[in-house]
């Protein structure tokens, strides 16, 4: 994602996943009831379409579906949350001078529709996606340890945030899980737009992230931006997460959040519930000091 994904974790595919996955999935509610080649995805998780890692619904075995594409589709190697291999490709890239490491770690972020989680793309895969898409020259095979560490920071940074909004709904917030979701670097959404005709910064990258709140689909935005000047820093890097604008629900909960923020840097009780604010950025004091859990935790 950006620094979070070339596109790539996403690329993340669940490392239990079966090893055949068909776009046309049968009805199978009861876990024992699943078979090689059959559907890991409840009923209720299932579309009729495969979405690419741009979020484009790919009908499979159409003459707009490039000839390995359709190979792909045809012989149900593809993960349909992002329409990726499931056997990604871990060889050394031609040319390719020193070892990288073709080790995947596992992320915190559920994976919707599965009992797993999201798991990272290696080093080799990151580079070999990066020299695909004419990426990769300026970095070099021993980049590559730094850049997969800012990229699963990244992640798992981007969705603490998105918790913080899910925090909202203390019914469903146990439950969310994210979906699928889809690298958008060349479409300034309205904030990072507006923020860059005010003299703000544009992004570097953009991602869309669909998330499952209890059956309930949910689109995150998040602009991703970095700071030359805290380059070498924590600071470097900062996230703007927010649930796009599709329903009511959304811009009521952007509404909430600016206010639980704003009492909560301010030290105020919510002027919505009465008690001290624990969503949003808080400070880490300001989070021990209502939670009374540890800073550092």
């Amino acid at each position: 994602m950006g620094a979070a994904n070339s596109r790539e974790p996403g690329q993340a595919e669940a490392g239990s996943a079966p090893s055949k996955m068909s776009s046309n999935c049968p009805v199978a509610e009861d876990p024992a009831a699943l078979t090689e080649g059959s559907c890991p995805l409840p009923a209720k998780y299932r579309s009729p379409h495969v979405y690419n890692v741009y979020n484009q619904k790919v009908e499979p075995n159409t003459a707009q579906a490039s000839p390995l594409l359709q190979s792909l589709l045809a012989s149900g190697k593809l993960d349909p949350r992002n329409n990726m291999p499931l056997e990604p490709n871990q060889r050394p890239w031609p040319g390719q001078e020193k070892h990288i490491s073709t080790e995947r770690l596992v992320s915190t972020i559920p994976k919707g529709g599965t009992a797993s989680t999201w798991v990272y793309p290696s080093p080799q895969m990151f580079y070999n996606a990066l020299k695909r898409k004419g990426k990769g020259d300026d970095v070099t095979e021993d980049d590559m340890d730094s850049v997969i560490l800012a990229h699963n920071s990244m992640n798992e940074l981007t969705w603490r945030k998105v918790q913080q909004w899910e925090a909202l709904h203390p019914e469903t917030q146990s439950e969310a899980t994210l979906l699928r979701f889809c690298g958008r670097p060349d479409n300034l959404s309205p904030l990072a737009w507006m923020s860059s005709w005010l003299g703000g910064s544009l992004p570097f990258d953009r991602h869309d992230w669909y998330v499952d709140r209890n059956g309930q689909e949910v689109r995150y935005v998040i602009d991703f931006y970095f700071d030359e000047e805290k380059a070498g820093s924590s600071d470097a890097f900062k996230l703007r997460v927010r649930p796009a604008l599709d329903t009511v629900e959304s811009g009521l909960d952007r509404m909430r959040m600016n206010i639980y923020r704003k009492c909560a840097q301010w030290g105020i009780p919510c002027p919505l519930t009465g008690a001290p604010s624990r969503h949003g950025d808080a400070s880490p004091q300001q989070q021990q000091q209502h939670s009374g859990t540890p800073a550092s935790a």
